[in-house]
């Protein structure tokens, strides 16, 4: 569920208390302890997600689509807050928030039938696979974990040796960082931090929007 309207300025930080919380939810919680903590976690973990991405979008308006995961039966989803910015079809910046602080990841994931072809002809055009396995080493260079559905051979139809193998044996591109757990968590100052984070991600979001969004 996206949330269009929106107030700005209302992100301060994380209460100290959110991972107090979290804490309470580790392990395998019951449900009687995950209801207990419902009306806290709701409060101090999710309603601050929604506030941050909020102010994310005030700053700009290509954020403005996103949405906050609610709970389900799994326990995981009790102990990590996640949110998605969706950017063209399943091409999305990611957060993640548990008591391992934040983290942002750009990904292209569960691709439409059709968008692993288009993202193969790409990589293997010199112009466009050139370009994206420039900004994959350039992310990686800043310490971002480049993963996906990646294939153990090169797609049929492509040489063995080609220049750009390893990104062609990829049916997903996910490029991940933790931005930390310290006291800046507590503050406004994650707002500065996701948008960096999201400019880092800029040029490869950019480039899968371009060459692998099949609505466009």
């Amino acid at each position: 569920m996206g949330y269009g309207a929106r107030m700005s300025g209302r992100f301060t930080g994380w209460p100290e208390r959110a991972m107090d919380v979290l804490a309470h939810l580790q392990g395998e919680p019951s449900r009687v302890v995950r209801e207990q903590y419902r009306a806290d976690r709701e409060r101090l973990v999710r309603q601050p997600m929604i506030a941050l991405l909020s102010d994310v979008a005030d700053v700009d308006p290509r954020y403005e689509d996103f949405s906050v995961w609610h709970y389900r039966t799994n326990s995981w989803w009790w102990q990590h807050q996640g949110a998605v910015i969706r950017l063209g079809r399943k091409i999305e910046i990611g957060l993640r928030f548990d008591l391992d602080g934040l983290r942002i990841q750009g990904a292209w994931w569960y691709p439409d039938p059709g968008q692993v072809s288009m993202f193969r002809k790409a990589v293997a055009a010199e112009g466009s696979g050139h370009e994206l396995s420039a900004i994959v080493e350039d992310l990686k260079a800043k310490g971002y974990d480049i993963s996906g559905d990646v294939m153990k051979r090169p797609p049929r139809g492509y040489p063995s040796d080609h220049s750009r193998t390893d990104l062609l044996r990829h049916r997903s591109l996910i490029a991940a960082y933790p931005l930390g757990c310290d006291e800046w968590l507590h503050t406004p100052e994650v707002v500065g931090k996701v948008l960096a984070g999201a400019d880092d991600l800029d040029s490869m979001l950019t480039w899968l929007i371009r060459y692998v969004n099949s609505s466009a």
